[in-house]
């Protein structure tokens, strides 16, 4: 299918791996020419249609010199891809999560995008149209336990201030949604320094025993794998093309069946 990409020009965060570096492929694949932003941009370098940017998204000024990148390197932006997380599980639960804990998964899960957002804003409604997806998280919703609090509370506020935004400039002709995954086959997961093995190493148990316990208290998943980053990441480039042109305000969730109730 073509999803009328071709030619548009995309921002995405947090591009570097996972998802981020999914979305990126996938845009490239339909046509898109993509201003890529993450703190390394080693694995970005040489992909035809990428514009690498290194940027720390937790800094202020950080999304918003992206977009200025994006509109030097183009002269317009269609397309922005609120990607960029990072999630620490707490393992000592909401008593041992610090206000500066709170602040930090604030700052880079919900803040970044709304900067970015504020900066695409501009060049979108001056040109008359865009569309912008935020990838958030099923924590905005679901809560197994205290492990990664701060984190769906930033989620949350990333779903909550997609569907405002949409409302607000829906009529302008903007486009604003946003994309929750369940567990993902990330290094945020399975890394060396992700989920699996922060809870590992605080119980004393291996990173699959782990790992296996973890989906087991979340109820498990009818599919029974994770997702893969290129699952989510089909989701998010076909909810930034024209084929979706009458969705706005919404929330998808592709987590494998994990949440039972939406």
């Amino acid at each position: 299918m073509d999803l009328g990409l071709s030619g548009r020009v995309a921002v995405v965060t947090g591009a570097g791996k996972g998802i981020g570096m999914a979305v990126t492929r996938a845009l490239v694949e339909e046509g898109a020419l993509v201003v890529a932003a993450s703190r390394t941009t080693e694995a970005l370098e040489g992909i035809d249609g990428v514009t690498p940017v290194a940027a720390d998204l937790s800094l202020p000024e950080a999304p918003a010199a992206v977009v200025r990148r994006a509109l030097d390197a183009h002269g317009r932006l269609d397309v922005l891809i609120n990607n960029v997380g990072l999630a620490r599980v707490r393992v000592g639960g909401f008593l041992g999560t610090s206000d500066e804990e709170f602040a930090a998964s604030m700052n880079i899960n919900f803040y970044a995008a709304v900067r970015a957002t504020r900066a695409a804003l501009a060049p979108m409604l001056e040109q008359g149209g865009g569309a912008i997806v935020n990838t958030a998280s099923v924590n905005a919703f679901y809560e197994p336990d205290a492990g990664v609090i701060d984190y769906g509370a930033a989620k949350a506020a990333l779903v909550n201030f997609s569907k405002s935004i949409a409302q607000e400039f829906g009529p302008r002709g903007i486009r604003i949604n946003s994309v929750s995954p369940g567990p993902v086959a990330t290094d945020l997961w399975l890394g060396k320094d992700g989920v699996a093995a922060t809870v590992a190493q605080a119980s004393g148990v291996s990173v699959d025993e782990a790992r296996a316990s973890i989906v087991a208290g979340m109820g498990g998943f009818p599919t029974g794998r994770f997702t893969t980053p290129e699952e989510v990441a089909t989701l998010l480039v076909l909810l930034a093309s024209d084929r979706t042109a009458n969705v706005t305000g919404s929330e998808y969730v592709i987590d494998g069946g994990l949440i039972k109730t939406t």
